[in-house]
């Protein structure tokens, strides 16, 4: 039965909505911290190697002793009694020329060398000190996206998790020490305050209470409480007296506390009340995103602009791509996702099999996602868009030509002059903050170097279910599209004119819980002029 002009409800459009507690960036995807799982793991097993070695090293020596202490107990008791006996003479020899000898090269045998020569082979694969950054970096970016306290965080209370997961004073204490380094005090702020509120619980730590309050004052200062500021450095003082800065940064707050007091009663102001520290008893900073709010709020399922009337325009339908041949038997399913601009979803775009031969060849070569430099056209990296990436040829694996050729049937559009096959994997944090896949008109230098013109259309394939964010937002006009393994999703950057089509500025939501694996398709312009003829106006 066909599916022409059936309403898309019908099939049970997501229509996911996050109403939460609360992309180092991460450049270890997903893949490569699954190896790293079996690498730790080897060197667990490794160490307890290492612990049976020196084990039974230890019980030798201690039969030694035990031995020896008898045996010396009994030829100390009657030194010439003892050694009248030629058979004690000689084996009192024998002991202090071969035995002890023996001893002593047990003692000296070091079964660490085992140990230290594996870990140290592991070692080239471990993250450093950049990505360790980036992972807190990463947890700050989702605690702010998705409206996460330290707290949530803290306890592992985030949807859709599988395993408990909970940090300790010392881990909060890290994060806040990663954020003050940064002079972002904001999240200093947070992660001071639990690592505090948990101290102050019972749990232990090697970090001490006067440590946390100093960098949780100083930044609770610099976040321009200063009342605050005061009573925590006082509270430091209490605990620790001969601090080299508590006490002068006392007198200081005092003094600027004084005098705002002061102005407070000069101009009728009721004082300020003191409540905990918790997420929103300060602003976050602004920062270069001018649909900050607008972009995180969408992430979380919030402000998605899906009126009925506008829901009542979306149908679903059999694509055959205009009676393609490929398409007759087993045209695509094909769902609106949004009316104006027109996206689409085609529902199973690729198969199991496809998407872990497309993961197995993309594996070995995982970069650091990069983005095309409006000026000079090359790619780099870019802080905003936290994932990694691998290109794949057409004619390297049957599985990518076909993927290939199934883009080109369903879309009508040549991929003759499009980019390879794009594969990205978004781990924990991973995103693409808002942004453009075409190139505006002051960067003309863009896709030059290609030679095909400008992207014309995308086409993503969703290559894993997220359990909890990675969603695709457009900023523009508030659509959520989220990840659904084996569909595909379509929409056109340019009008018929060549004009860029500025609402299609969108965003990969950073993946809160689970990991996204995507394949991207840019179509270029040439190539497309009989398949997608001019348009006669600017926006047609």
């Amino acid at each position: 039965m066909p599916f022409k002009n059936f309403e898309v409800t019908e099939w049970r459009l997501p229509r996911l909505s996050f109403h939460f507690l609360e992309p180092f960036s991460v450049v270890l995807c997903t893949g490569q911290m699954t190896d790293l799982i079996f690498i730790e793991r080897e060197v667990v097993q490794s160490l307890k190697e290492y612990i049976q070695a020196e084990e039974s090293k230890l019980a030798a020596v201690k039969r030694w002793a035990n031995k020896l202490e008898v045996l010396t107990h009994a030829s100390t008791s009657d030194p010439e009694g003892f050694l009248a006996h030629p058979v004690n003479a000689y084996k009192l020899m024998k002991r202090l020329n071969t035995e002890w000898s023996e001893l002593e090269s047990l003692v000296l045998n070091d079964p660490s060398h085992g140990f230290i020569s594996n870990i140290s082979v592991h070692r080239q694969y471990f993250p450093d000190e950049e990505d360790e950054k980036g992972a807190a970096k990463a947890l700050m970016r989702l605690q702010d996206t998705y409206n996460l306290d330290s707290e949530s965080f803290s306890k592992g209370k985030l949807p859709g998790v599988r395993y408990n997961a909970f940090l300790t004073v010392d881990d909060c204490f890290d994060m806040g020490k990663t954020a003050y380094n940064e002079q972002d005090y904001y999240h200093a702020v947070l992660w001071m305050q639990q690592a505090l509120r948990q101290m102050d619980a019972g749990e232990e730590a090697k970090a001490s209470k006067a440590d946390i309050l100093d960098y949780l004052s100083y930044s609770v200062y610099q976040m321009g409480d200063l009342q605050r500021a005061t009573e925590l450095t006082r509270r430091l003082v209490s605990i620790d007296p001969g601090h080299q800065r508590a006490g002068g940064n006392l007198r200081y707050f005092e003094r600027l506390l004084a005098k705002e007091i002061r102005e407070v009663a000069r101009n009728k102001q009721d004082p300020a009340k003191e409540k905990p520290i918790q997420l929103g008893t300060y602003e976050r900073p602004r920062d270069y995103l001018p649909e900050r709010e607008i972009y995180e709020a969408l992430c979380r399922g919030e402000g998605v602009k899906m009126t009925p009337k506008r829901r009542s325009r979306l149908f679903c339908r059999y694509q055959d791509g205009n009676r393609n041949p490929r398409l007759l038997l087993k045209p695509m399913k094909e769902e609106d996702e949004w009316d104006n601009p027109h996206i689409v979803r085609y529902l199973e775009a690729l198969s199991n099999e496809e998407i872990e031969k497309i993961k197995e060849l993309a594996k070995p070569r995982l970069a650091r996602a990069t983005v095309r430099d409006p000026k000079t056209g090359v790619l780099t990296t870019a802080h905003y868009r936290v994932s990694k990436s691998a290109w794949l040829e057409g004619d390297e694996d049957p599985v990518i030509d076909r993927v290939n050729q199934r883009i080109e049937d369903v879309t009508g559009l040549t991929v003759d002059t499009a980019e390879l096959l794009q594969v990205a994997n978004y781990g924990v944090g991973g995103q693409y903050e808002p942004h453009f896949d075409f190139s505006r008109k002051d960067e003309p230098d863009a896709f030059k170097s290609l030679g095909t013109g400008n992207r014309v259309a995308t086409y993503l394939n969703y290559m894993s279910d997220v359990e909890a964010g990675g969603a695709t937002v457009f900023p523009d006009f508030g659509a959520v599209i989220w990840p659904r393994k084996g569909t595909a999703v379509f929409w056109y950057n340019l009008f018929r004119s060549g004009e860029g089509d500025y609402r299609t500025r969108h965003a990969a939501c950073p993946v809160l819980v689970g990991s996204k694996w995507v394949s991207n398709k840019w179509i270029h312009e040439r190539g497309q002029e009989f398949r997608r003829p001019c348009g006669l106006t600017e926006v047609d």
